[in-house]
């Protein structure tokens, strides 16, 4: 081959080799290195998860907090207006729902909603204090039923 001897083209052809095999074996040494970077930042990133599901655990004042929150907006959202509803029943009650209005391109570009008021006077359960006692509950269970 080109009247090169046959030692000369070995030498070449494994120096190629030896280089690429070189360069190759670097390249899985680097996605080791990166490999062993991630699972130390996975450990890390566990842990720190870990130290702040404890953190409601260890500390007493955590739970309170939380039962405060909920217990203010049940009372706040749900239970003071309903008291001034049985009290004074003059006091008008506003209730705002979503109403999906029609039109000729509904089906192309979706149709429009528009947040309608209506007045009411007495005592009204909106579907807002429906919602928001169904979130409490849930969530309130919820974390109960991990524990």
């Amino acid at each position: 081959m080109f009247g090169l001897p046959l030692e000369l083209i070995t030498m070449l052809f494994s120096t190629i080799l030896g280089g690429v095999m070189s360069i190759w074996g670097q390249s899985i040494k680097g996605r080791q290195a990166q490999n062993e970077m991630l699972m130390q930042r996975a450990n890390f990133e566990a842990k720190q998860v870990n130290r702040a599901r404890d953190a409601g655990k260890n500390d007493k004042h955590f739970a309170w907090t939380r039962r405060l929150i909920a217990l203010s907006a049940v009372f706040s959202i749900i239970v003071l207006p309903k008291i001034v509803a049985v009290w004074y029943p003059e006091v008008t009650v506003y209730v705002g729902y979503t109403e999906v209005q029609g039109g000729f391109m509904n089906w192309l570009f979706g149709p429009d909603e528009a947040i309608q008021w209506k007045m009411a006077k007495g005592f009204v359960i909106t579907p807002l204090d429906t919602h928001i006692v169904s979130a409490i509950v849930g969530l309130y269970f919820g974390a109960g039923f991990t524990k």
